[in-house]
């Protein structure tokens, strides 16, 4: 499910007890924070027993199911992650397969998934108190039976400081209307929750500055129309302007590497890699970040490959999940809905995110060798939010302003 991903939740079983499979085929869906996976069948064989069923939460590399092969192999594991699958001899076909031996060693160090961070807030554990807790999972990750079996036996809670107290607020909740006949309930599906709880706790950890510009892009709009039907015919590839933004905000962050971080209590973690996530609508109306990975290494045309994909994987659903992690950086083209600008949310664990607004034609007073003038230009709005703990405003501005110039002095000479 990939390095950073402890837990997934059983979205659908396709087969039952007694079914028989075939070598790859699919037979259970799983979900993690943002991608749905299928997890094939290692073997062909009928299935013998099922241990979780859907919306259970399963640590990697739990045994999820057994298979009976043939004779002399029988209780093939299949299992969540990339733990090897193992077979056993057919006299012990019948005996219990346990999971491996918990790893109880405490790791302050260890991945938190969404899920655990939102139960720790729905208990008021402390971070630091979090971190004390045990991981039974893979490397000693927190799971989520460890939170729960440490809150039934907790006594006294740790903290690091006194926290203080918010006095409850006294202002009722609004009423919400609700016309019998007219109105009707839509519950949020399991992506728009984690979504909601992404966002409030990016809002609640980060406090967040929005800084604005508007850049001339005309040279690189008159050179995009120029070299599209080009690139598709030499390269069977769209040239859309995202491989452009996402070059330039890699060049950019090489110019201010303190933009491309992370924050762990009161220590910054620089990442070397530059990973651009692209925030990308799904048809259902959901959002999800597929990443760009290392773009500052690659030219052109890599980008406009790397971008392609990635939206049509989005699209269609195909995302693998290490196609969704690693990014330390987000842009997020508000354009696309037809939006001038926008104030994004910082994608967590990073500390800045930018919008690129809608490119408009319009005239604006430029200067030229015989004066100024006023000319039809290509204009855009760019936003960046960025998390104030640790960007301060020379910081993001002058990131930001280092976007807009190398939009605005895009290389018209670029050859495809």
């Amino acid at each position: 499910m990939g390095e950073s991903i402890s837990e997934a939740t059983i979205i659908a079983w396709l087969k039952k007890v007694g079914d028989f499979v075939e070598a790859e085929e699919t037979i259970v869906e799983v979900a993690t924070d943002k991608v749905d996976s299928d997890v094939p069948s290692p073997v062909s064989g009928t299935i013998t027993e099922i241990r979780f069923h859907k919306d259970a939460v399963v640590g990697v590399g739990e045994v999820l199911a057994l298979i009976d092969c043939d004779d002399k192999v029988a209780g093939k594991k299949i299992t969540i992650g990339k733990t090897e699958t193992k077979s056993m001899p057919a006299e012990t076909k019948k005996a219990e397969v346990t999971r491996a031996e918990a790893n109880w060693q405490s790791n302050p160090d260890a991945f938190l998934s969404p899920l655990i961070i939102s139960i720790a807030q729905k208990e008021n554990l402390s971070i630091e108190e979090l971190q004390s807790i045990p991981g039974s999972g893979t490397d000693g990750r927190v799971q989520k039976s460890d939170v729960f079996h440490y809150l039934k036996n907790r006594k006294y809670p740790v903290q690091s400081k006194p926290v203080a107290q918010q006095p409850a607020s006294t202002y009722p909740k609004p009423k919400i209307n609700f016309t019998e006949g007219k109105d009707h309930i839509v519950e949020m599906d399991r992506m728009r929750k984690m979504i909601a709880d992404h966002m409030v706790y990016s809002k609640q950890t980060s406090p967040h500055v929005t800084s604005y510009i508007e850049v001339d892009v005309t040279n690189l709009v008159n050179w995009r129309n120029e070299n599209k039907d080009k690139f598709q015919t030499k390269y069977n590839e769209k040239l859309t302007f995202t491989p452009v933004f996402v070059q330039a905000v890699a060049k950019a962050i090489q110019d201010f590497p303190m933009i491309n971080v992370s924050v762990d209590e009161k220590n910054i973690i620089v990442h070397k890699d530059i990973n651009v996530g692209m925030a990308t609508a799904l048809p259902s109306g959901n959002l999800i970040v597929p990443v760009v990975k290392n773009a500052n290494e690659k030219d052109l045309l890599a980008l406009a490959k790397d971008v392609n994909h990635l939206a049509d994987a989005s699209r269609n659903n195909k995302l693998k999940p290490e196609e969704i992690q690693g990014s330390t950086f987000t842009i997020s083209n508000v354009g696309t809905f037809g939006s001038l600008m926008g104030t994004p949310i910082i994608n967590q664990p990073e500390v800045a995110i930018l919008a690129l607004g809608i490119i408009k034609k319009r005239p604006e007073v430029i200067t030229t060798s015989k004066g100024d003038e006023i000319a039809i230009r290509s204009m855009m709005f760019l936003s960046l939010s960025f998390d104030h703990r640790v960007v301060d405003g020379f910081l993001g501005g002058s990131f930001l302003r280092k976007v807009g110039d190398y939009l605005e002095q895009f290389d018209t000479n670029t050859t495809l």
